[in-house]
């Protein structure tokens, strides 16, 4: 029998819950994988063409869309663009505010991810714990921007809110909740044999293929690079936080999963110093308030909110271009923007760590067995809207 008859062609998906909105075509001899190829396209969100047509105000909820646990990052990103375009900067309160809500994000990101990864393997105890884990940093962050997930809370100039009343005892509280969970987490799950059986050297990436690759985010660190645009490139309230860019070395399964966690305990650490640093003063630059009329300002100061989109209804961005960069829950989010005077992008173009690691799937499935597809498919955080945006 040749080599040929010998592998077998397998369909794995598009099926939600599971592979995702995305098909991965493997090819197998016996149970194992001889090639593995990830065909996304099933969910195409058009954003990048959408946006052409749209006004820059109304293009922060449209880019929040693809990744929806960890919306923070892609509008973070697109508004600095503008800013740069601009030429302003937020205020200091409004810049520590932007890290605030980017780190509670990037808690109820990560456990999302690993969520999605414990049920992959057959945990569902791992699944039902980060779900419901997520739930007090998705109350936190809808107390403070007015939605669950979608928040278009960053805008131009600044932020849309101040911090509500007794936040920062709740978010206290939060975190404190979630340290205490983690013992559970390492007991139950992360320490357990049967996990580590299935995560440890399976799909090794070498740190040479990381770079080569260009890999990004957690994926990236966890093959020893340390690698963090919030280091690299700081921007926000990141320039005056103490923190450690989260590394581990061996690249495998395991090791993605730990940078996660790890990731979620130094998060923990920010957001405590982002409430004791943070400053007083404005949330939105002077230049708009001074636009807003007298009536509203007194609203603003009373309520410590941003009426939006009433003061950008008609913003226009200079010509030019501009490009920025944040470090989200899943990697480096990346917009390139330009801009020709109107009242839309002329051309815009989003990057998302997703699309950058999808090339892992073909990498990594070599040479593995068919039961080890998801066990690294779950350990890459892979969203396929995001990819596919």
């Amino acid at each position: 029998m040749s080599l040929e008859e010998r592998e077998l062609e397998v369909l794995i998906g598009p099926q939600h819950p599971a592979s995702g909105h995305m098909r991965m075509i493997a090819k197998i001899d016996g149970d194992i994988v001889v090639e593995l190829r990830p065909n996304i396209g099933y969910v195409h969100r058009s954003v990048e063409k959408l946006a052409e047509a749209k006004k820059f105000l109304q293009i922060i909820p449209l880019v929040e869309r693809p990744s929806l646990a960890d919306t923070t990052a892609n509008n973070l990103a697109y508004v600095m663009a503008l800013e740069k375009l601009l030429g302003l900067e937020a205020p200091p309160r409004a810049q520590y505010l932007r890290t605030l809500l980017a780190e509670i994000n990037r808690i109820h990101s990560h456990l999302y991810g690993l969520g999605i990864h414990g049920v992959m393997i057959g945990s569902s105890t791992a699944y039902m714990w980060c779900f419901g884990d997520r739930e007090p940093f998705i109350e936190l962050a809808q107390e403070l921007t007015g939605a669950r997930l979608s928040y278009s809370y960053i805008i131009p100039g600044g932020v849309r809110r101040e911090l509500p009343s007794r936040f920062t005892e709740k978010v206290e509280k939060a975190l404190r909740y979630m340290e205490n969970r983690m013992k559970d987490y390492f007991n139950l799950y992360l320490n357990n044999p049967v996990t580590r059986a299935r995560l440890e050297g399976v799909g090794v990436l070498s740190k040479e293929d990381a770079i080569r690759l260009g890999v990004a985010g957690p994926n990236l660190r966890a093959s020893g690079v340390p690698y963090d645009v919030r280091k690299v490139e700081p921007y926000a309230a990141y320039p005056d936080i103490d923190f450690d860019i989260i590394t581990e070395k061996v690249g495998d399964a395991f090791a993605r999963v730990m940078v996660r966690v790890k990731e979620i305990q130094e998060s923990i650490r920010i957001i405590r110093q982002v409430l004791k640093k943070m400053p007083e003063g404005p949330i939105l630059h002077e230049k708009y308030i001074k636009a807003i009329s007298p009536k509203m300002r007194e609203y603003m100061k009373e309520t410590g909110e941003v009426k939006f989109p009433g003061i950008f209804a008609n913003l226009r961005i200079p010509a030019g271009e501009a490009i920025s960069r944040v470090e989200g829950g899943r990697g480096e989010v990346i917009f390139h923007i330009i801009s020709d005077g109107k009242m839309s992008p002329y051309r815009m173009r989003m990057v998302t760590p997703s699309f950058r690691n999808v090339i892992l799937f073909e990498h990594l499935n070599r040479g593995v067995r068919v039961a080890d597809i998801p066990a690294i498919y779950g350990s890459l955080d892979y969203f396929p809207p995001e990819a596919d945006r």
